[in-house]
């Protein structure tokens, strides 16, 4: 069981040392952590470098957070087949891990009349998708499923199907399953240049970890990557989505996902419950130049308000718990640039948006699949190792509900982040985890303590006391 943030890798710069790897897979986002972990199933010695200190800590900390059923993607599609995969997939891990999850169903809403003509070619759409439980609203209906939305609304299209998930808990539920089956997972360690061969000689600051073969799971840079192994086949936009978050108190507002009606840049401006109990207004869709422009502008969020200020109008009058932007990792293309090269040994993760934390799992085994094809053996299948993550989730009980297990450990009845009601328990835990946190926002995603309405600044202190005294 290896992680390690610093020091040379093993068998860095010795060509007689025994750690050549199988496969190394650059990136730790949700897919590379789930082609790992997909791996760990056989006997085969894998490595996750990561350039970041933290697992998720890339695109995949700032997903708007929906299991999506596909009905909406391009019928016929590799995203269309692998996000309605992935979903079966991963609503079944999420059961057996902990992994929170919520069935609240989506409704597509028609403002004008050129978007209510639309919802039946949508309904189409979803059906060839394999979607096929869709069916339209009308305005009255539609009344009593969103009271509180705003006028105007001429019908939608029902998708029982749609849910929402913890985005954090899932990338670490992937880490921390390949770590326990012998994945080695090195963080802050940046690939800078490849020396292709047999194995392969990926160069960091580290030192050279040697794979034979290799996956490109890089996120906003796989198209970087695919040229440092002389492929040119896409370039990646990255699309800035700014976010509004709406403290608890907003939850009571909304009862689905409320989407609009697609356009060229995606699904546009929606508003979700979260699995922690807030409300989620965005996000915007800007194409950019700069892979780490992740800050909120002041003109984006106005934009954001008067957007959710027609969907929801009492809900832009609540108050404001966090903004905060990601990035997604557009390409030219329409569909996921996912590629093998057999000659080289290597395949790529490119071109994976939003959709693809729903799409994750089905994306890992699809790769693995590729790999096989590729030379690669896989041998004999073997369980992997048991996880049970700690639950975030408002709409399951959570540590300081339950009164046998704090008579068993008091610390899960010592609460320090009270807006989030996150206990010392959960804070040892979480440090004392198989992937602990490197930084004070990697704990809050692991726990949520400093992630409610005060930001930290009544338990900011204290979690960092904990925090430190972990680390000495």
């Amino acid at each position: 069981m290896t992680v390690t943030r610093s020091g040379p890798l093993p068998g860095a710069g010795d060509d007689s040392a025994p750690a050549v790897y199988d496969v190394a897979v650059v990136g730790a986002g949700v897919v590379g952590c789930a082609i790992a972990r997909e791996l760990a199933r056989h006997r085969l010695r894998v490595a996750i470098v990561e350039a970041s200190g933290d697992v998720g800590d890339g695109t995949s900390k700032a997903n708007t957070a929906i299991l999506h059923t596909g009905f909406d993607a391009v019928p016929g599609s590799l995203e269309s087949r692998l996000v309605r995969d992935g979903q079966a997939r991963l609503l079944a891990y999420a059961a057996e891990t902990g992994i929170p999850v919520e069935p609240v169903g989506a409704l597509l809403i028609a403002w004008d009349e050129e978007q209510l003509a639309a919802l039946p070619r949508l309904a189409e759409k979803a059906a060839r998708n394999g979607c096929h439980d869709t069916r339209p609203v009308g305005p009255t209906e539609l009344r009593r499923l969103e009271p509180r939305l705003g006028a105007g609304a001429l019908g939608a299209l029902s998708v029982p199907g749609e849910a929402i998930v913890c985005p954090w808990t899932t990338t670490l539920a992937y880490a921390t399953q390949a770590v326990l089956s012998g994945v080695d997972l090195h963080l802050d360690c940046r690939v800078e240049k490849v020396r292709q061969g047999d194995p392969h000689r990926l160069v960091t600051p580290r030192g050279v970890l040697r794979a034979r073969h290799l996956v490109n799971a890089a996120g906003l840079h796989a198209d970087t990557f695919d040229a440092l192994l002389g492929h040119h086949d896409f370039t990646v936009t990255p699309r800035r989505g700014q976010l509004i978050v709406y403290d608890k108190f907003a939850r009571g507002l909304v009862r689905h996902i409320l989407l609009p009606v697609p356009g060229r840049l995606g699904k546009g401006v929606l508003v979700s419950p979260t699995v922690y109990g807030n409300v989620l207004l965005g996000p915007t869709a800007e194409d950019l130049d700069d892979r780490t422009a992740t800050g909120s502008t002041a003109e984006g969020l106005a934009a954001l308000r008067a957007q959710g200020r027609r969907i929801l109008p009492a809900l832009v009058e609540e108050e404001v718990t966090a903004v905060y932007a990601g990035l997604r990792a557009a390409t030219e293309h329409d569909d996921y640039r996912i590629t093998a090269h057999p000659r080289q040994r290597y395949v790529t993760v490119g071109g994976i948006r939003s959709t693809g934390l729903t799409a994750s799992m089905a994306i890992a085994a699809h790769v693995v699949g590729l790999l096989a094809d590729g030379g690669l053996e896989l041998g004999p299948e073997r369980p992997l190792a048991p996880v049970r993550m700690p639950n975030l989730g408002e709409a399951f009980t959570r540590p300081y509900e339950d009164a046998a297990l704090i008579a068993r450990d008091p610390e899960y009845g010592r609460l320090v982040c009270h807006c989030e009601r996150v206990s010392r328990g959960e804070i040892r835990d979480a440090l004392d985890s198989v992937v602990p946190p490197a930084t004070l926002d990697g704990l809050r995603r692991r726990t949520r303590a400093r992630g409610g309405r005060c930001q930290g600044v009544a338990c900011g202190a204290a979690v960092r006391a904990q925090f430190e005294e972990a680390r000495r």
